[in-house]
This record gives structure tokens, C-alpha cells and sequence, in this order.
């Protein structure tokens, strides 16, 4: 029972607290501790090598080794594999799309199983992302990059994820692309998704997050609301190499 007059903490959709990773005998992450409070979106601003993929395939249980603690929605996951944590309602999206080229756009959207429930279904993507349903019957090696990236992302909106790890989602994209996948991650956040996208484009941070948090040689090394971004702008493209 909580004390009188003290109202009840909820604790973060997911809490990272001191993680380090491996890939072999290469130590990558140093310590990565930050929160993301459910229904917002964080950013993870960082160089190219400096964690953050890693960061998200280490919560996911994708690396070599792990240790520290990963909590998500409460429950702690550092000694589960990975087939046992994405059940807990995750989603990732990697940098790479990880797109089945043999198979059509509607075949890759039905291939993933449910880790959760109120997964979007077909429709419902297709409404979202109206070029996909143009596509359906499309394989994946038909498909351009940015079509690439929405069935990426439509995919895992249909297992019924709601926390979702974003890798880089507009990087090499053209402007409108990067404008419908920004309107799409702020309607996912109306609905209560929580998210944390690694990203190097301090300018969509901007428009986006809800809070960053800067990586460097596999550390969190700073953090705060994005409302603060604007006043440390410069500081923060010092620190990025932008």
C-alpha cells in the first residue's frame, strides 16, 4: 500500500539501467542506462558507431552477451532469450528492413507472429500506407526503399507490438517519405505506442521525440525533454559531428 498523500509511480515502459553488449570478445555497450515512460517517444542521437543498433538489438537479446538490467512494462528480461522477450509486445524495425524479396508485400505483412493484442489488421495498414495496398501482390525486390521501409514498419504494427525499436527509419529516404513516416509515428504515439528511435537526423528528433537521449562510445551520456533542444542546439550538433 502506498502512504497517504503519496500518489502511485508507474514504472516506464522500459528501463535500461547500466547495460553492456558484446558481439564476441568486442565490448560495444558501456553502461547504457535511460527510461521511456509509456506513450512517448525517445531519441536516441548519436555518431555512426557509437551503440545505438546495438542498444536496440541488446534489449532484444540479440547480441553475443548482455548484462545489467532490461525491464519492459515491469517485467526484467536480461536472462530471457530473445523468443521470450518479444512476446512482452515488441517490435523492431532494423536498419536493414529485413524485407522477404521472394515474397509480396500482403505475404511479408501476414508472416510475423502476434506478440500482443490489437495488431492492425491488413486494411487498416493498407488505409495507412495507401502505396502498399497498391503494391499488395508486389514482391519485395519490386519495391522501392521507402516502400521498403513502410512495409517494415506496417509489419510489425500488425503482430500487435506496442513498443516499438525504430533503427534508422528515414535515413537515405526522399522528403516526402520521411513526411508520411513522421505523420505515421505521431499518430502511432496518439495511440499510445511508446517508441525509441535511434536516429542522426537531429532535425526529425526535433519534430518527433518526446525526449533525447545522446550516445557516445556506448554510453548515455546526456538526456533531456526536447523542449531543451533548441537552447543546446549547437552544443548538440557539436557533439553529433553535424
Amino acid at each position: 500500500m502506498p502512504e497517504a498523500g503519496k500518489a502511485m509511480t508507474r514504472e516506464p515502459a522500459l528501463l535500461v539501467r547500466d547495460l553492456n553488449a558484446w558481439y564476441g570478445e568486442s565490448h560495444i555497450l558501456h553502461g547504457m542506462s535511460f527510461e521511456v515512460p509509456a506513450g512517448t517517444l525517445l531519441s536516441l542521437l548519436g555518431r555512426n558507431g557509437s551503440g545505438r543498433s546495438t542498444t536496440l538489438r541488446a534489449i532484444l537479446g540479440l547480441t553475443s552477451r548482455r548484462s545489467g538490467s532490461v525491464r519492459i512494462h515491469g517485467h526484467e528480461t536480461i536472462d530471457l532469450p530473445t523468443h521470450r522477450i518479444a512476446p512482452l509486445g515488441l517490435g523492431w524495425c532494423p536498419e536493414e528492413r529485413a524485407i522477404f524479396a521472394s515474397l509480396t508485400v500482403e505475404e511479408n505483412l501476414m508472416l510475423p507472429p502476434r506478440v500482443g493484442d490489437g495488431g492492425m489488421p491488413i486494411e487498416e495498414l493498407y488505409q495507412l500506407f495507401p502505396q502498399l495496398a497498391e503494391r499488395r501482390r508486389s514482391q519485395g525486390t519490386r519495391l522501392s526503399g521507402g516502400e521498403q521501409q513502410m512495409l517494415a514498419l506496417a509489419r510489425i504494427l500488425r503482430t500487435g507490438a506496442r513498443l516499438l525499436l525504430l533503427d534508422e527509419i528515414t535515413e537515405g529516404l526522399a522528403p516526402v517519405i520521411v513526411q508520411k513516416l513522421e505523420e505515421t509515428l505521431q499518430l502511432l504515439k496518439a495511440r499510445g505506442f511508446t517508441i525509441v528511435l535511434a536516429e542522426q537526423n537531429l532535425h526529425v528528433a526535433a519534430r518527433l521525440a518526446d525526449a533525447v537521449a545522446l550516445v557516445e562510445h556506448g554510453q548515455v551520456t546526456d538526456a533531456f525533454p526536447v523542449a531543451e533542444l533548441a537552447a543546446r542546439r549547437a552544443e548538440v550538433e557539436a557533439r553529433l559531428g553535424v
